[in-house]
């Protein structure tokens, strides 16, 4: 696996924006990858992913509008670089299979991060349940708590 890069899902990513369970640790897992240097990337529809959940939020009543557009523009600062999907599609829905995954959303990750041969940071931890015992490359966030 690269040390030049890592993926990351959009689970860790919003840690990073929204006050949440683990957001801690997401902030010392995005320091030290700051400070290795490594390219951070992830799939294109991450964004949607991430723009989403912040949406629905502020919908449901649970995030003001103004935290909101503040947890947005966090996300769009962040430096990570999105990847189109085009060159994953088949991979990703064998990935999807082989794990029992309903759908292709998480396996676009997986598909990514082997394509480029780095790390898979998620703290989705059923994702993490799914694959780890077949990609030793996949790091489950909660796996760092001390």
């Amino acid at each position: 696996m690269s040390s030049r890069q890592t993926c990351v899902d959009a689970s860790v990513v919003l840690k990073l924006v929204l006050p949440e369970p683990d957001s801690e640790i997401a902030d010392a897992l995005w320091r030290s990858l700051v400070r290795a240097g490594p390219d951070v990337l992830a799939p294109t529809h991450m964004a949607y992913e991430v723009t989403a959940v912040i949406r629905n939020r502020v919908h449901r009543g649970l995030l003001e509008p103004g935290d909101g557009e503040e947890a947005l523009q966090a996300f769009l600062a962040l430096p990570v670089t999105l990847h189109p999907p085009e060159p994953h599609h088949h991979r990703a829905w064998r990935l999807a299979g082989d794990f029992q995954r309903p759908t292709t959303y998480d396996a676009y990750y997986l598909a990514l991060a082997e394509a480029r041969g780095c790390g898979l940071w998620t703290a989705d931890e059923r994702l993490y349940n799914a694959v780890h015992g077949s990609l030793g490359w996949v790091h489950l966030l909660g796996g760092l708590r001390t």
